[in-house]
């Protein structure tokens, strides 16, 4: 037996952010800041005002780098898939559990070897709509998740 709709309370599964190896690029230009506003701060010859900027700008880099981590989730529910993208602009996405059509795990190389994947879910509401979890770590573990809540919302 059903309970009836007003009594059905949805609640959080689980929070998914995206892997910091997602941001190493951006990492790595802020350590080569880094040791260049530290190399200009130990040297005689270097000016110290730029050593100063470059740690500066080394702060920054991670800082936003951190921002971008954060404002970056996809949040699975009891009924729902959730994505958020943004800070001041924002963008989110919502799916229907129910409205699962197919749940695919790509992994390249390289994130095999990190322990990361991309999770792409598809709706059948429409052949165009897909969320797209980009650089999660264990993307096998995810999407048996969402298999698994998917199911149990059928049941």
């Amino acid at each position: 037996m059903m309970p009836r709709p007003e009594t059905r309370h949805e609640y959080a599964l689980t929070r998914i952010l995206p892997s910091w190896w997602h941001f190493a690029r951006e990492i790595v230009i802020a350590a080569a800041l880094l040791s260049g506003g530290i190399y200009a701060l130990v040297s005689p010859k270097a000016n110290p005002k730029a050593g100063l900027l470059l740690l500066a700008a080394a702060a920054v880099v991670l800082a936003m780098v951190s921002v971008a981590r954060r404002y970056t989730s996809w949040s699975l529910t009891s009924d729902r898939l959730i994505e958020r993208r943004g800070m001041l602009a924002s963008r989110r996405r919502e799916m229907e559990l129910a409205d699962i059509r197919s749940i695919e795990v790509n992994r390249r190389v390289l994130q095999r070897i990190l322990g990361l994947g991309d999770v792409m879910v598809a709706s059948a509401a429409s052949a165009e709509f897909l969320i797209r979890l980009e650089n999660i770590p264990d993307p096998e573990r995810v999407a048996e998740m969402l298999r698994q809540a998917r199911l149990k919302r059928l049941a």
